[in-house]
């Protein structure tokens, strides 16, 4: 039962960074392993936005889809993740930004996950664990190049 945890500093505002990861339609342009994400449902509950996405993940002749719950809790500067439907047994994540300076935050990633199927879980299970230990990363990249 693969998880992962990160804290990770960045010299970007907690809520822009919160932005960018909210901002889940950009996710195949730079993220690890995203082929697509189509957003099936987009609605407010009580101050939050709460969508259901659909993405697709690929690595060479593997693809997989899942669809999840993802609520925008913009307040509090959280995403929370819970797993819908797809390959997986379980899968949730969370990501919460906390403001040190007026353009400087610590990012926190966790993800529980795991694979329904032991072969696919044992195929996809270490391309997983290496994207999920860049994702923090990746968003900064990300926001250096459309905060820079």
């Amino acid at each position: 039962m693969p998880s992962f945890s990160k804290q990770h500093r960045v010299d970007f505002s907690a809520e822009k960074m919160f932005e960018l990861v909210a901002d889940v339609e950009r996710y195949p342009e730079f993220l690890p392993l995203c082929e697509s994400l189509d957003v099936k449902s987009r609605k407010e509950r009580e101050g939050r936005e709460l969508l259901v996405a659909r993405m697709g993940v690929g690595y060479k002749a593997i693809k997989q889809h899942f669809t999840s719950q993802v609520l925008l809790d913009r307040e509090n500067l959280r995403i929370d993740v819970q797993y819908l439907d797809g390959p997986f047994k379980r899968l949730q994540n969370q990501w919460w930004f906390e403001p040190v300076t007026e353009s400087s935050s610590i990012v926190y990633f966790d993800i529980d996950y795991e694979f329904a199927n032991r072969t696919l879980g044992m195929l996809m299970g270490s391309m997983f664990d290496q994207a999920f230990r860049r994702f923090t990363a990746v968003f900064e990249a990300r926001a250096e190049q459309i905060y820079a």
